[in-house]
């Protein structure tokens, strides 16, 4: 018989261990702690990509800039050979001139571009990072109802455990009691009636 329980007991153990392997897999702060680590390496590429971007915006800036001087220094150097009566010089400049004028109008479209993709990386960063910050207050919130309950059970499983040991307390001492009642009263049983004996003894000693 003790087999039996005893195989019983291991039994229902073990399903109670994969039940809390299963339970394990589908709890929801491990579940969130895995998104959040997921969403957290987005978030790097997101900022690695942004900080890319702002390369990328001063290197076309540089070349805009120097675009930009050139073109100017070109059509001031124009206007000095068309003065000195200088064809080829004042040719020359102004093909310059254009060329320059042109690779600045590529680039600050570029630049353009690029400052625009930096502003929408920034808001979908920062929307990011909101969203990090709220998981991560509600992991704090499941956390704590997590850690109730397991609290709460922890505390029922005490109190349970205290109550039985109390009544089983309260079993002993009650049939201590009874066996003590029990025995006072026999023991008063036996004194009277050899009490009784003797005063009978002694009554009809008088008599006689």
């Amino acid at each position: 018989m003790s087999n039996i329980i005893t195989r019983m007991k291991n039994a229902v153990s073990a399903d109670l261990h994969d039940w809390m392997d299963e339970k394990e897999q589908k709890n929801p702060i491990a579940m969130l702690n895995q998104h959040l680590r997921e969403s957290e390496k987005e978030v790097e590429k997101i900022r690695k990509m942004m900080d890319r971007q702002r390369q990328l915006r001063d290197e076309f800036t540089k070349e805009f800039e120097q675009a930009s001087y050139m073109k100017e220094k070109r059509e001031k150097q124009a206007i000095v050979a068309k003065k000195a009566d200088e064809q080829s010089l004042y040719d020359f400049a102004r093909r310059e001139e254009e060329q320059y004028e042109e690779q600045a109008d590529k680039l600050q479209s570029s630049l353009t571009e690029i400052k625009q993709s930096i502003d929408q990386l920034e808001v979908k960063y920062r929307d990011m990072k909101h969203k990090l910050k709220d998981m991560k207050y509600k992991r704090l919130e499941l956390m704590g109802k997590e850690n109730m309950i397991r609290l709460n059970h922890r505390m029922n499983q005490v109190l349970s455990h205290n109550n039985e040991q109390s009544s089983r307390k309260f079993d002993e001492i009650d049939r201590y009691m009874e066996s003590l009642e029990q025995r006072v009263n026999r023991d008063y049983e036996h004194y009277t009636f050899d009490d009784k004996i003797a005063k009978l003894e002694k009554d009809m000693k008088h008599e006689a």
